[in-house]
């Protein structure tokens, strides 16, 4: 029984990579791109998600300001995620819906990118976020799953995972934030940093 469930969930695995390799590549590289010239702009990646998607902001934001596989200069990825402090008094003060939306109102400038991560695609406190990014005049782009969700109408690009369920579209989101750092780390290999 164990093998067949360890089977069954590799399985599921390679099917939804294999829908993903059949159209996502041009919409990765143009925001692997895009991060880029932000980055190089000196402005930020600011990154949000809830549950799992939230540790998928955190997991991508560390790997900019610590390292992916280069020891190149940190580079400035913030997850709006991680302070309890101002989540907690966001939700309690203007509403769970809000909790993403005042934080960029606070620390969001023209130019930074916010990379709005969600299963469902659907997130009130997403989307929110992310109508208050494109206020600021940041660019704004999706991590999603199902059909992409309300995220198809707000992001500037939304990466979609074709699939329904939960945990696959988790996975596939970290395969992408991680082929977007690769990407990071070959374009800022020059400022290599010495140990």
């Amino acid at each position: 029984m164990t093998k067949q469930t360890i089977k069954d969930e590799f399985d599921s695995h390679l099917k939804t990579i294999n829908k993903m390799i059949k159209g996502s590549y041009d919409d990765i590289e143009l925001v692997a791109n895009q991060v880029v010239q932000t980055i190089k702009n000196n402005n930020k990646i600011l990154l949000i998600g809830n549950g799992g998607s939230a540790a998928d902001a955190q997991h991508i934001a560390a790997e900019l300001t610590g390292r992916y596989k280069t020891n190149r200069e940190p580079l400035c990825g913030i997850a709006l995620t991680t302070d309890t402090s101002a989540i907690t008094a966001i939700a309690n003060d203007f509403g769970y819906d809000m909790v993403f939306a005042r934080q960029l109102q606070a620390v969001a400038k023209k130019g930074d990118m916010l990379i709005a991560i969600s299963t469902s695609g659907n997130s009130k406190n997403i989307i929110n976020a992310i109508i208050e990014a494109k206020k600021i005049g940041c660019s704004c782009i999706g991590f999603s799953g199902n059909d992409g969700g309300d995220m198809n109408r707000f992001c500037d690009i939304n990466i979609v995972v074709p699939s329904s369920n939960t945990p696959r579209i988790q996975e596939m989101h970290i395969l992408i934030g991680h082929t977007i750092c690769q990407v990071v780390d070959d374009n800022f290999k020059e400022n290599i940093c010495v140990e």
